[in-house]
């Protein structure tokens, strides 16, 4: 009896040994990318895992029964999956992590996890974490996966991909919806705090997340912006799964490019994170004499010593060594005449800048429903100059007429720096009142920006006199100048003799000057003219959500404060104030479809240099905005893909804009009324998890409606604004094959196009449209990725901007770029 029991009970065991089954299966993001570090508990077994690098896991042991799987990530929603499981079953189940703005930090802290060329989340438009559809604005982005599949490396190049966003010359120096944002001013925004740039440069793009547009003036959350838009540059943050990556890449123009990206936790608990990108460029240009050097360090350190508490440093610094471009000069009218190469540099000009950013920030949740930020950015920017750039005119024979193989050449030699400070802090607080959820920001913004006494600038130009220096050509008094003989097309004049060379458009004579040699007048300049100026902020933002309806309130009040003749003895204080309102709403009408609308009003002083200069023809007023929009933002496919479309106006005041007078290059005019309105249509995303898409369309009509009183500017009414097209779009997809025997292999296709576009305000110059086609190809195999970026495939000559027939900026030629990834 007794072995008869001890069978049974043997049997028993091995039969319920033989009975247990297993839990597999894989965990994505709602794009199709697999999710790394997602914790899985089968509840009431005491059973758990972790997901893999490629999202898989594993349960084994599992008794027959129905269990309920709950997975839990950073930043994820919770997983809530009921499994049923039949004796020695085993089951394959997929789980998808959508992202949780409810559970991400107020400021953008540890790292993005998606992989995707879509963003669900914006920060910059409301200082909260709200997902991109439920705000009331537009808002265009490019995520790092798109610059690095089209092999980007400069910002000019990135924003080719955003709707309304055009280039107006080489540098970093846009129109967004028809208005002209640069570096060299203030409205830009690195992590959403204020920067700038030293302008003739295009800031890389190899330590960024993202780019972002907020379509429209900021100025309810950001004080004095541009009315077309503001653009965010968004850092590489830490990330807790450790990643790290080299990349190499060579091409046309002697292209060398090496970048490395490493990231990840750097003690067990996963409390400090880091991330270093560090990149280095080397490469020549189409254009004759042109190169850039640059290297870029770019460290991050996240501190999280609670759930509640973050602290982040980030840092960026660039060194840039090159020749300053000012574009190509044509004879005439004749865009054609001359070489696309064509450049009016020395061969021994130079431009070496230095740039650094600093930023440490801190985010505390003091409850579950209140937390304080606290930000602060220190820039600093310096410049070292010597450049033969062209005079904006042709050289004149003794007659004072132009003649046009010959353009007149000047020389700046110039020392400067400039410094800028950012403090911002804010609470965000969240509540319900009955049905209604409520997002409260409440923040103050300090500004800063500075260029100190110490900076300077050299300028030769104009005609040699018989009695010693040189001056602007008075065909009047020609006694007074020194002659010597030109000969053009066998035929030989006596033509003054100018302090620096003439560029002779038919030798293209690019020579080692000798700058000791010019005469010399030390010039006052916008980047070197001591001035300061303040910005002091107090804001409050309420954004509620009733069922489907969300409502935004902002209200800004600014106190700007320039220091007029700052670090003289005379120096005052001008003082300026401005009320900022927003208003904006969305409606969900389905999961699919949110309708929106907005208002905001926005302003900008007036250069603090330009307002002082006495040959300006100043002192002039703000500049005053206000924007009107409205438009859908959709998602499709399980959300992989967004379409938006938007219809907006904006009107804008008392612009400054140069009046062209010969004899005062200083002379500002400032216009009545600018109006810009258009439609935009943005599509992001996959339509497969293994095919990438962007595509943008913008028509958009940016001209003067009035014209202000003078009589002779009345000529400018209803004509477009420079570098303006009225209509421009891109394409880009990606498609990955899965086919076993293409496994690894990727296409990328696409281009973008511009109409025909004005130059100068009041000149009836223009730049003809273009349309590029560029490619890509990609082979992926273990951790190595191979690609190769095909652009202007059909070699095209075309412009991206231009002042003038004297200062245009072509478009590179057919080029191609080689690049060999390896991720470990």
């Amino acid at each position: 009896m007794k072995h008869c029991l001890l069978l049974l009970l043997l049997l028993s065991a091995f039969s319920g040994f033989a009975q247990t089954g297993v839990i597999k299966g894989q965990v994505k993001t709602g794009a199709g990318t697999p999710v790394e570090f997602v914790n899985l508990v089968l509840k009431g077994t005491g059973k758990g895992t972790v997901t893999s690098v490629s999202g898989d896991f594993e349960l084994t042991g599992i008794q027959p029964g129905t269990y309920q799987l709950v997975g839990t990530g950073l930043g994820f929603r919770r997983i809530d999956k009921s499994v049923t499981l039949a004796s020695g079953e085993n089951v394959t189940v997929e789980l998808t992590a959508l992202e949780d703005s409810q559970e991400l930090q107020t400021v953008e802290i540890t790292g993005r996890r998606e992989t995707t060329y879509k963003n669900d989340l914006s920060f910059i438009a409301s200082k909260t974490a709200t997902p991109v559809r439920e705000v009331p604005q537009a808002i265009s982005y490019i995520t790092k996966e798109v610059m690095r599949d089209q092999g980007t490396f400069l910002m000019g190049d990135a924003v080719k991909n955003m709707s309304g966003v055009n280039q107006f010359t080489f540098y970093d120096d846009l129109t967004i919806r028809g208005f002209r944002m640069n570096g060299g001013s203030t409205t830009q925004l690195v992590n959403g705090l204020r920067t700038f740039s030293g302008f003739w440069k295009q800031p890389p793009v190899n330590y960024l997340e993202r780019v972002e547009v907020i379509k429209g003036a900021a100025s309810a959350l950001y004080g004095n912006t541009s009315p077309g838009g503001t653009i965010n540059r968004v850092t590489k943050k830490p990330l807790t799964t450790p990643q790290k990556s080299l990349t190499f890449s060579t091409g046309s123009f002697n292209t060398l490019r090496m970048l490395a990206d490493f990231t990840g936790p750097m003690n067990d608990k996963e409390t400090l994170l880091y991330r270093i990108n560090v990149g280095y460029n080397n490469a020549q240009s189409f254009r004759n004499l042109q190169f850039d050097k640059n290297i870029i360090v770019a460290p991050s350190v996240s501190f999280l010593p609670t759930t509640k508490t973050r602290i982040n440093f980030d840092m960026v610094y660039s060194r840039s060594n090159s020749r300053l471009d000012r574009g190509q000069s044509v004879k005439g009218n004749d865009l054609y005449s001359s070489s696309i190469k064509t450049s009016l540099n020395a061969v021994n000009d130079y431009l070496n800048e230095e740039t650094y950013l600093i930023t440490t920030s801190l985010n505390h949740q003091f409850t579950q429903n209140t937390s304080f930020n606290l930000a602060y950015l220190r820039t600093g920017y310096s410049e070292d100059l010597l450049e033969h750039r062209s005079s904006n005119v042709n050289g004149v024979d003794s007659a004072g007429a132009p003649i046009e193989n010959l353009v007149a050449r000047q020389v700046f030699v110039r020392k400067t720096k400039s410094f800028m400070d950012n403090v911002s802090l804010f609470f965000n607080h969240n509540f319900n009142t009955g049905i209604a959820e409520h997002k409260l920001v409440a923040g103050y913004d300090f500004i800063q920006s500075e260029t100190p006494k110490g900076s300077g600038q050299q300028t030769a130009s104009g005609y040699l006199l018989k009695a010693g220096g040189a001056a602007a050509y008075n065909a009047k008094t020609p006694e007074k100048y020194v002659f010597y003989n030109y000969t053009e097309n066998g035929v030989t004049r006596s033509i003054p003799r100018p302090n620096i060379s003439h560029y002779d458009l038919t030798l293209q004579n690019n020579n080692l000057e000798d700058p000791t040699k010019y005469t010399y007048n030390v010039t006052a300049n916008a980047a070197t003219t001591p001035v300061q100026y303040q910005l002091h902020g107090l804001y409050l933002q309420e954004q509620v959500k009733i069922n489907r309806l969300h409502v935004l309130l902002g209200l800004r009040y600014d106190t700007y404060i320039d220091k007029k003749n700052y670090t003289k003895t005379d120096e005052t204080n001008v003082v300026q104030h401005a009320f900022l309102p927003r208003i904006g709403a969305v409606y969900s009408v389905n999961s699919h479809i949110n309708l929106y609308g907005t208002y905001t009003k926005g302003y900008n002083p007036q250069d603090a240099t330009v307002q002082s200069d006495p040959l300006s023809g100043g002192p002039f007023d703000p500049i005053r905005s206000s924007l009107a929009e409205a438009g859908l933002k959709t998602e499709w496919l399980d959300s992989r893909l967004t379409a938006n479309l938007s219809y907006y106006q904006i009107r804008q005041t008392n612009t400054l804009y140069s009046a062209n007078a010969a004899d005062n290059p200083n002379l500002m005019q400032q216009i009545g009324e600018e109006q810009s309105k258009g439609v935009e249509v943005d599509v992001t995303g996959n339509i497969l998890p293994n095919w990438n898409i962007i595509a943008t369309y913008s028509h958009n009509e940016a001209k003067i409606t009035d014209a202000g009183t003078r009589a002779a500017d009345q000529v400018l009414v209803n004509l477009q604004k420079p570098n303006a097209p009225k209509n421009q779009g891109s394409l880009w997809t990606k498609y990955t094959f899965t086919l076993p025997a293409l496994r690894g292999l990727g296409l990328g296709l696409g281009g973008n196009f511009v109409t025909e576009r004005n130059l100068s305000i009041n000149s009836a110059q223009t730049i003809p449209g273009y349309t590029l086609l560029n490619g890509a190809v990609y082979y992926k195999i273990d951790k190595f990725q191979f690609q190769v970026n095909l652009n202007n495939l059909t070699n095209k000559t075309y412009w991206v901007g231009g002042y003038d027939y004297l200062r245009l900026f072509p478009g590179s030629p057919r080029n191609f770029m080689v690049t060999v990834s390896y991720t470990f």
